[in-house]
């Protein structure tokens, strides 16, 4: 197979962990682009401006690898990411329970250099996805058990991921034959409607803009495209989320059950929005292993 041209940079923890910082599109051929020279932007463990989307990767031990990956998209309503604490945090957990974790770092719609500002996180996660599958090998993964796992406005990247057929990576290398669609999904707090009353406003904004109509919104409202492909989905939302209404979870849990798609739906009483890895009230504490359970039952976790 031809040599894909992905930088990778080595970056040695004070623990000794190791992750590959990756870039996904080759200098001068990403799409979408105006060609901008921008600066990246990181204050108080967010980032405001990804100026060449890259994936962050972490890898269990081989001794603990059980030969699953998931993409670890970071929420922060299309305007920052959330890169730690819906980010490598995650990230972590999924080395913890034995997968290898890819952290996206796409471009935010706001930013000045995008052509076409609703499609640009959507390229970068397609592209993402594509590179997941050219490293299976590499990083001891199977290709067929790369997932997504998206919080709040990453949701509704992760989400996009699973329902749409079309590829907009543009770019056709070496990495283009391989397929973008996940083959699971973990949708925490995601927004999914972008339409009145349920959705989260600053997302669909900072996606489309303030004058999008209804056909723009119906597009990028992910439960409206959901398919019989669309691929097994565990959700979990909190009823007392302020900033993103748990109705959205319920929407899209609908339409996977209305298709025969297997989902699973979890919604605590408390929680508030993004749920924590740690530090969740009373049975929204469950979260993590119902999570863990989840992914053993569908076949996920490879316990040989």
């Amino acid at each position: 197979m031809k040599k894909t041209l992905i930088t990778v940079i080595i970056i040695l923890f004070t623990f000794q962990q190791s992750f590959a910082q990756i870039y996904l599109w080759e200098k001068g051929k990403m799409p979408n682009s105006k060609g901008l020279h921008l600066t990246d932007s990181i204050a108080n463990d967010r980032q405001f401006v990804v100026a060449n989307p890259n994936i962050e990767v972490f890898t269990p031990s081989k001794e603990e690898n059980r030969g699953f990956a998931v993409l670890v998209i970071p929420g922060g309503g299309y305007v920052r990411l959330a890169h730690v604490v819906s980010g490598s945090q995650i990230a972590k957990y999924i080395n913890s329970i034995g997968g290898t974790a890819f952290v996206l770092k796409y471009r935010l719609p706001v930013s000045p250099d995008l052509k076409q500002r609703e499609i640009g996180p959507l390229q970068d996660g397609q592209r993402a996805i594509k590179t997941m599958r050219a490293l299976a090998t590499k990083y001891g993964y199977s290709g067929n058990k790369i997932g997504v796992f998206g919080t709040s406005a990453g949701g509704q990247l992760a989400s996009s991921l699973g329902v749409y057929t079309d590829d907009y990576t543009e770019v056709k290398d070496s990495l283009y034959k391989y397929s973008f669609r996940p083959d699971f999904m973990i949708l925490l707090s995601p927004v999914i409607t972008l339409a009145d009353p349920y959705a989260h406003k600053g997302s669909r904004e900072n996606l489309l803009g303030k004058d999008a109509d209804k056909v723009m919104i119906d597009q990028f409202s992910t439960q409206l495209h959901v398919t019989a492909q669309t691929p097994p989905t565990i959700l979990f939302h909190a009823n007392d989320d302020k900033s993103v209404p748990s109705l959205n979870s319920v929407m899209f849990y609908t339409a996977l059950r209305e298709k025969g798609v297997d989902a699973s739906l979890h919604i605590f009483p408390h929680g508030g929005h993004a749920i924590n890895l740690t530090k969740s009230p009373g049975s929204t504490a469950l979260w993590l292993p119902i999570l863990d359970a989840w992914l053993k039952e569908s076949g996920i976790y490879d316990l040989k």
